[in-house]
């Protein structure tokens, strides 16, 4: 399997500018109008494409490449499958391939095992895993991100910007992705300074609110001011529950660091805005790449793409950032980016 390194999701958008095509929901009869037979389409993982995070910005860039293509939403042109539990990851990769669909992208790690297993059945269907690694399926493409990158920048934020000396991560589930978030916001965080207290909690799903409420509760209460989410949908009561904690007692602030996307939007009250800043993920970018590159007979199949700081792949939003802390979190960046940090990729063994 060859390894390659993606130039910048700045770059990437500004080429996938020529066409691919997919569409969304569970069925659909609408056609494409455009004379090019290529088609493509997600399948989720549980949280679906309003979540807020990860999936919503894959759709998000699904949409875009149809958008510059032409295409319609629907079997023929863009689509995706949405996924409540984990039981409807393959049904949904199924219903994708019966329907025609050219280049499917599985959503999320999780759908690994349900593409290993399809792909060899399906040939001359073409598959894009995210956020994780096929080995050796020539139509079975890779994409990985190094959210380590981005989350210790968002730990170096967060430590400058604790007036507790106490922060909190939320996973959603653990394994070697949210892994590397925790590691990078937990390396970030001692960068700054090695006595704040950092509790991590992992909520056992990406898409249980309620959950993600109730721990940040806890943290709160706890004298946590600061929570970095990386939880998807669960991530949403994060917020929530922030938002009701200034809405009851705004004289001591407590804030969210977002993940994925930009999610100024969620941390939004009456009082102001609970969002500190949010990592950047390039997973709409990414997936409007390679849908332009496959549809141009150019689907880099058996390879992984791996984005990072240095490429534009992730990064940290301003947010409500002081000036002193813009400064500490570019000079990371510079310095990750030149390879005198090296942040680590999993956490420390308990």
């Amino acid at each position: 399997m060859k390894k390659t390194k993606k130039f910048g999701l700045g770059l990437i958008a500004a080429a996938a500018v020529l066409s691919l095509v997919a569409c969304g929901g569970k069925k659909s009869e609408s056609k494409s109008s455009n004379k090019d037979s290529y088609s493509a389409a997600l399948v989720t993982d549980v949280g679906g494409v309003d979540d807020k995070s990860f999936n919503q910005s894959a759709w998000e860039g699904l949409q875009k490449w149809g958008k510059a293509n032409d295409k319609e939403k629907g079997t023929g042109g863009f689509n995706y499958y949405q996924s409540d539990s984990d039981s409807e990851f393959e049904p949904n990769l199924n219903s994708a391939i019966d329907d025609g669909f050219k280049t499917i992208f599985g959503i999320g790690y999780k759908l690994q095992p349900a593409i290993e297993s399809l792909a060899d059945a399906n040939p001359d269907t073409e598959f894009v895993i995210v956020d994780s690694t096929i080995k050796g399926k020539d139509n079975v493409a890779s994409v990985t991100f190094q959210d380590n990158e981005a989350a210790y920048l968002a730990g170096i934020a967060a430590a400058k910007n604790t007036k507790t000396d106490k922060v909190g991560f939320v996973g959603g589930q653990e394994g070697e992705v949210i892994g590397r978030f925790e590691a990078g916001f937990v390396a970030g965080v001692k960068s700054v300074d090695s006595k704040i207290d950092i509790d991590i909690q992992y909520a056992g799903s990406f898409g249980d609110a309620a959950k993600g409420k109730s721990i940040a509760s806890a943290m709160y209460k706890s004298g946590i001011d600061i929570i970095f989410h990386a939880s998807g949908d669960t991530g949403n009561g994060v917020f929530s529950e922030a938002i009701d904690v200034m809405n009851t007692n705004p004289e001591t602030p407590v804030w969210v660091i977002g993940v994925d996307r930009d999610q100024e939007a969620e941390g939004k009250y009456d009082g102001g805005n609970v969002t500190l800043t949010s990592t950047l993920k390039g997973v709409g970018a990414a997936v409007e790449d390679i849908a332009t590159k496959a549809q141009k007979d150019k689907f880099p199949g058996g390879k992984t793409i791996v984005y990072g700081l240095k490429d534009g792949g992730v990064d940290l939003t301003d947010g409500q950032l002081n000036d002193e802390t813009k400064k500490a979190v570019d000079a990371a960046k510079e310095k990750i980016i030149s390879g005198d940090v090296k942040v680590p990729e999993s956490p420390a063994k308990k």
